[in-house]
């Protein structure tokens, strides 16, 4: 539930002393939270804290522990005295095809140590902060909310279909204009590499920005399957158990210079070697692997492992 305590333990959780937020249930009203308990945005976070992983260990160069946070709904004003006075990315991304915007929220610390690590260091931040971004420290924060954007597409899809894009050029060391009084949605993801001290990493909704999505943020359950006729499902069935995908069998991949290359003639003889197993692919996908043989007079490949497919690989 949004706003219960997280299963983590208390030294990855970043204090938030706060009051919990209200709820009302119709938008348009006064409240600070027009959507209630927002259990399915907090279910979209722990949807998109597994596809985030990805993007962080590539730009950290480190194998992360990636988890989403409760999320809360603060005034703009409450979230801003939180953070503090230090240094920190602002790095904006639109929310469709409006004005609206939403806030990839990074401590410069963390930005920085992301960039060390970008350029082959050992992920270092400089002692102490500077007191303002570098170009190449505004490029990575657009960078990374680009690699983020698909993501979130992604994540955002079972409730609605919206895009995310991020703004480059943007000056990250600069507030966002928002109302001091205005609501902001803050959804907080964790990054940790092993058992060290978590980083945390902010994406803001204004409530401005969700308004428009307000009927798929407030209902409680997406997805339920409804009922299929029965002859239809056959019918489509038989047909999809119809489709053709071509199999094939790598069995070597020879790599040549291009000076050999150009002075190959008709005759030439490239040598190639392969081990007892070679891999099998329908389509593009790995199905197994094989023992090259022969069956009824003809080459045959005979199937000694299949790859385990899960539902995740085809979403």
């Amino acid at each position: 539930m949004v706003n219960a305590p997280s299963d983590l333990g208390t030294t990855e959780r970043r204090e938030r002393p706060r009051a919990s937020a209200e709820h009302a249930p119709a938008l348009g009203t006064a409240s600070l939270n027009p959507f209630g308990d927002l259990v399915t945005l907090q279910h979209l976070c722990a949807r998109l804290a597994k596809a985030l992983k990805p993007v962080f260990d590539g730009m950290c160069r480190a194998d992360l522990r990636v988890w989403a946070e409760p999320l809360a709904v603060q005034r703009w004003a409450d979230y801003r005295t939180e953070r503090g006075h230090d240094l920190t990315a602002w790095q904006p991304l639109t929310m469709g095809g409006g004005k609206a915007r939403i806030q990839l929220v990074l401590e410069a610390k963390h930005l920085l140590e992301m960039l060390d690590a970008f350029f082959g260091g050992d992920g270092q931040a400089p002692n102490p902060l500077p007191t303002e971004f570098t170009p190449a420290a505004e490029t990575l924060a657009a960078r990374l909310a680009g690699a983020i954007a698909s993501p979130l597409e992604a994540a955002w899809e079972p409730l609605t279909r919206v895009a995310f894009r991020a703004i480059e050029g943007a000056q990250i060391g600069t507030l966002p204009e928002i109302a001091a009084g205005d609501p902001v949605v803050v959804t907080r993801f964790g990054l940790a590499i092993g058992e060290r001290k978590p980083a945390f990493v902010d994406i803001l909704y204004p409530i401005a920005a969700l308004k428009p999505h307000g009927g798929a943020l407030t209902v409680k359950v997406h997805g339920v399957p409804a009922e299929v006729e029965p002859e239809w499902r056959s019918g489509l069935t038989r047909a999809v158990m119809g489709v053709k995908f071509p199999i094939r069998s790598v069995l070597a991949e020879p790599v040549v210079p291009l000076g050999l290359l150009l002075d190959l003639k008709q005759g030439d003889v490239i040598p190639i070697d392969f081990g007892p197993e070679v891999p099998v692919m329908v389509a593009s996908r790995r199905l197994g692997t094989g023992l090259v043989g022969t069956a009824n007079g003809r080459a045959a490949v005979r199937l000694t492992q299949l790859e385990e497919f899960s539902e995740e690989d085809f979403r």
